[in-house]
């Protein structure tokens, strides 16, 4: 579990080096988000800065420099469990005599035994899914441990640096996290701040507009936690940088956290009920929304999971050429950017086929083997020799080529990749794969999806969707299917009047 790293430094776009940065969970810190950071913690009079996932010493270079320009000297302590780093931080400007207190050690399993008063960080972000079992397993006892119940298995390493962070902290102490939306936005993320905001003073969230990202070509929304341990408040600071560097934020971290405009920097204040029920990282939910959800009037799936697109999504001429019998195929899209507008028409498929893009899906049922056409059996036997049974998906489903059945949904919702998220009308009869979700309205008469298409297409509905969703890197956003259920629909039509989906509501029940 690595730390951040270097001052000034930015992600390689791509390969080795960015997968490894990714492995070990390492995204750099520029210099103005930590002075910031540190100025808040330090405002609270520690004379000890403590960073449990020290790195190249980012924090640490910075309450050097706020030091020296306040004629003080602040003692710095922390933990690396990747010591390579620590040779960054030395060429980076620090000395030994400032990493001396710095223990190799993992800070979340096995911590410090003391509390500290001042604590900073960019924790490793390494999602769920990279950790060895055993470790979540020791995660997850931890988080039961603290907060009285287990969190979400993908709940990642940077949820539980946070938590033992916590614990850790003195009474009146401060901490500054530098973490990932998700923290907020989680499936985990309802408990995780139930306990937080019940146990501590929640003072500020910075966020960041795409353009002033601290981390630019990352798919990753970074949010500033600042925890006090004190007791709870009605409200905290919400801030937001709306480009890089902003005048102002350092003396705004050090002197108080009130409201603030100005260039590049606005800060309000927020309700801490709504901050959590909404999500600390999403801007405060509008009074224009009413109580009405998705889900009074749609269920949501996700999209088929064939577990190898590239065997079961064909092109019409390689159905054709393998001889392929109609019965088993059902016209399908694969990707977002296969339907760039908001309907996806049987003009759309033909057009995907002329430049060669697969939209018929290949949808078997379980029987066997033997008992479908030849040139099905043929096929399968191909995948068989390319090995598909065994791939982890496929591995579980008996028979291994028996297709997930969705019917024809209405509507779709892209919610993948860098496009904006999106309703799309299904005049084509498609069924979509992962990429999209399906949405099926309550009543399906003509009417009232018609109705329905009028709000999903609303730009007010589309703003909404930044209150269920997941952020990332650039404002994409990512929304899961029970998400999606909960989206708020507006109050009122731009005249002032009910929207249709009100009036769709009470026809169906006269329906």
């Amino acid at each position: 579990m690595s730390a951040p790293a270097t001052q000034g430094q930015r992600l390689p776009a791509g390969g080795p080096e960015r997968e490894a940065l990714r492995e070990k969970g390492q995204f750099w810190t520029p210099d103005w988000v930590a002075e910031a950071m540190v100025g808040y913690v330090l405002a609270g009079g520690s004379p000890d800065l403590f960073d449990p996932a020290v790195g190249a010493g980012v924090f640490f270079r910075a309450a050097r420099r706020l030091g020296a320009a306040k004629g003080r000297v602040y003692s710095l302590s922390g933990a690396e469990l990747d010591p390579i780093t620590l040779n960054e931080a030395l060429a980076g400007g620090l000395s030994a005599e400032d990493l001396q207190s710095v223990q190799i050690a993992d800070f979340v399993l096995a911590p410090p035994g003391r509390r500290v008063r001042a604590i900073v960080a960019n924790p490793p972000y390494i999602r769920h899914h990279r950790l060895p079992a055993g470790v979540k397993a020791e995660l997850r006892h931890l988080g039961a441990s603290l907060i009285g119940r287990p969190l979400d298995g993908r709940a990642g390493i940077h949820v539980y640096f946070l938590l033992r962070a916590l614990q850790l902290l003195e009474p009146d102490g401060r901490l500054a996290f530098i973490v990932p939306a998700d923290t907020c936005e989680g499936v985990f993320a309802g408990a995780l701040w139930d306990w937080v905001s019940a146990k501590f003073r929640i003072e500020a969230v910075v966020t960041f507009a795409p353009e002033a990202s601290p981390f630019p070509g990352v798919d990753t929304n970074p949010v500033i936690l600042m925890i006090r341990r004190a007791p709870p408040r009605g409200q905290l600071a919400w801030a937001r940088c709306l480009r890089p560097s902003p005048p102002g934020l350092l003396a705004w971290a050090e002197g108080g956290l009130g409201a603030a405009a100005v260039e590049g920097f606005e800060a309000v204040p927020r309700d801490l009920g709504e901050a959590v029920r909404t999500g600390l990282s999403r801007p405060p939910a509008s009074e224009a929304a009413s109580e009405q959800v998705l889900s009074d009037y749609v269920s949501v799936a996700r999209g088929i999971a064939t577990g190898s697109n590239e065997f079961f999504l064909l092109t019409c001429s390689q159905a054709e050429a393998l001889g392929i019998p109609p019965e088993f195929l059902r016209p399908a899209v694969g990707r977002t950017r296969d339907v760039p507008g908001d309907e996806v028409t049987p003009e759309t498929l033909r057009r995907l086929e002329e430049v060669g893009r697969p939209t018929c899906l290949l949808s078997l049922d379980g029987r066997p083997l033997e008992c479908f056409p030849p040139a099905v059996q043929d096929y399968i036997r191909q995948g068989e020799r390319a090995g598909l049974p065994t791939r982890p998906l496929l591995a579980t489903r008996r028979p291994w080529y028996r297709t997930e059945v969705r019917a024809v949904p209405p509507f779709l919702f892209a919610y993948l990749g860098r496009r904006n998220a999106r309703f799309v009308r299904n005049l084509a009869g498609v069924v979509p794969l992962t990429s999209f979700l399906c949405v099926y309205p309550h009543a399906a008469d003509d009417l009232a999806v018609a109705r329905l298409w009028e709000v999903l297409r609303d730009p007010r509905t589309v703003a909404n969707l930044a209150l269920v969703g997941k952020s990332y890197g650039g404002g994409a956003i990512k929304v899961e299917p029970r998400a999606l259920e909960r989206l708020p629909l507006p109050a009122q039509g731009p005249s002032g009047a009910d929207l249709p989906v009100p009036r769709v509501a009470r026809q169906l029940a006269l329906w």
